[in-house]
């Protein structure tokens, strides 16, 4: 088994952001994804022609979260990010959240992806708070990431559940 070591803390165990300055630019993806559980009629949310219904709204949210991860997570790099995709797919009980960034740099985007997922996700509370003040956000996890020098991961299960 690998030994498990943390690239935020130096090697006197203090708090630092991982220089990645002799990495080599590549094209660096990650996919994640969460699920919103409600009682509330969500079949209902992405049904308005208005541009600024719940479903849109959360979009929205999530695209701009990726945008400003470093802002929110501290020691994560901004990126200029070549691509984000949020995903609001309402279903019976649940709403599924998933998101794709991507950018050429250094370093990964897997905070952007899951960011993106978490305040999509918090956007759709949001709208739920009068019909199902006990919805709940479950399930975020980063499914796959290609790129850099530690190549594709992914995870078994590909889809929220």
């Amino acid at each position: 088994m690998k030994e498990q070591s943390f690239t935020h803390l130096d090697g006197a165990g203090k708090l630092r952001m991982v220089d990645v300055t002799r990495k080599r630019p590549t094209l660096r993806r990650a996919v994640a994804s969460c699920v919103v559980y409600t009682v509330a009629d969500v079949l209902a949310l992405g049904s308005s022609t208005n541009e600024l219904d719940p479903v849109h709204a959360a979009r929205l949210a999530g695209i701009q979260a990726a945008k400003l991860t470093a802002n929110l997570i501290p020691l994560c790099h901004p990126l200029n990010l070549n691509e984000i995709q949020v995903e609001v797919i309402p279903k019976a009980g649940c709403i599924e959240i998933s998101a794709t960034v991507a950018a050429t740099h250094r370093t990964g985007v897997e905070m952007e992806a899951l960011t993106a997922c978490a305040f999509a996700a918090l956007g759709i509370v949001s709208s739920l708070v009068d019909a199902d003040p006990e919805a709940r956000i479950d399930d975020l996890v980063l499914l796959r990431k290609s790129g850099g020098k530690s190549g594709d991961w992914g995870r078994l299960v590909d889809a929220p559940r």
